[in-house]
C-alpha cells in the first residue's frame, strides 16, 4: 500500500497540499501519480482532505493532529487499516505531485527484496546532485557504503571534498519503504539526538543500529516547500 501523509499545516507554505496543480489539489495530483503501483491511502488531519479524497475516489483516513512526523502518521493510518505484518508500505510525501512512477516502483521493489532482512528497517532512494545543487540545505544528502546502505544523511554537503572539486553528491528523496513489521519497529524506537539536530527522522534508524537500503534513481521531480518551489515546478512540468 502507498500511504500519503497529508498534514494541512505548513509553516513556509500554509495549505500547500491543497495548492492547484493542473486543476487538482496537490495531494490528489500526487495520489494520481502513484496509483498504478498499489492501493493508495491518504492519511490526514483535515476534514477537507477527507472530502477531497472521496471526491476523487481515493481512500482516506483521519489521523491525529499531534504527530511529529509523516512516518508516525502513516503508522496510525495503516494500523487502522489492519495491514498484515509482511505487507509493504510506501511513504510518498503529499508535496511530490510530479514524482515519476519508476522512482516509486524502484523503492517498492527494493523494499520487497529486503522484506525478510530484519537488519534493514527502511528503504529509500537518491538522485545525483551537482555541487551547486548540494549547497541547498533543503536537499538532504546521503553517503552510502559499498552495499548501497546509508552511512549518514545530512543537510550539509557530505562527503566534504577537502582536496578537489566534487560533483556527484547523492540527494536523498523522501520516499520510504517499510514492511508493516519494520514500520512498527521504527515508530517504537526512541527519538535520537541526531534526528533533532538535523531535523531528519531517518537518522533515528541509523542511530539505533539499523540499516537503510538505498537505490539510485533518475528524476526531475522535487518536493514543494515554498510558493517559489511551486512556481518553479509548474514552469518545468506542463500538465
Amino acid at each position: 500500500m502507498i500511504v500519503i501523509p497529508a498534514r494541512i499545516g505548513s509553516t513556509r507554505f500554509p495549505n500547500k497540499i491543497l495548492a492547484d496543480i493542473g486543476g487538482m489539489p496537490m495531494v490528489i495530483r500526487t495520489a494520481k501519480a502513484v496509483q498504478s503501483i498499489d492501493d493508495v491511502l491518504i492519511a490526514t488531519d483535515s476534514n477537507e482532505v477527507i472530502e477531497l479524497s472521496k471526491k476523487y475516489g481515493f481512500m482516506a483516513v483521519m489521523t491525529s493532529d499531534e504527530h511529529q512526523s509523516g512516518t508516525d502518521r502513516i503508522f496510525e493510518a495503516v494500523s487502522l487499516a489492519k495491514l498484515k505484518d509482511n505487507e509493504i508500505v510506501i511513504n510518498v510525501q503529499a508535496d511530490e505531485p510530479f514524482i515519476e512512477t519508476d522512482v516509486v516502483r524502484a523503492v517498492y521493489e527494493l523494499t520487497k527484496s529486503n522484506a525478510k532482512n530484519e537488519s534493514v528497517l527502511m528503504n529509500s532512494c537518491y538522485k545525483v546532485l551537482n555541487s551547486s545543487e548540494a549547497d541547498d540545505p533543503n536537499l538532504v544528502k546521503v553517503v552510502v557504503d559499498a552495499n548501497g546502505k546509508a552511512l549518514y544523511f545530512s543537510r550539509a554537503k557530505i562527503p566534504y571534498p577537502r582536496d578537489h572539486h566534487f560533483d556527484e553528491y547523492k540527494g536523498h528523496l523522501g520516499i520510504y519503504g517499510f514492511t508493516m513489521n519494520g514500520l512498527r519497529a521504527f515508530c517504537g524506537l526512541p527519538h535520537a539526538p541526531l534526528e533533532h539536530i538535523e531535523k531528519l527522522e531517518q537518522l533515528r534508524a541509523l542511530y539505533h543500529g539499523y540499516n537503510i537500503a538505498m537505490v539510485e534513481v533518475e528524476t526531475q521531480s522535487f518536493g514543494i516547500d515554498t510558493p517559489d518551489d511551486l512556481e518553479r515546478a509548474l514552469k518545468r512540468h506542463i500538465l
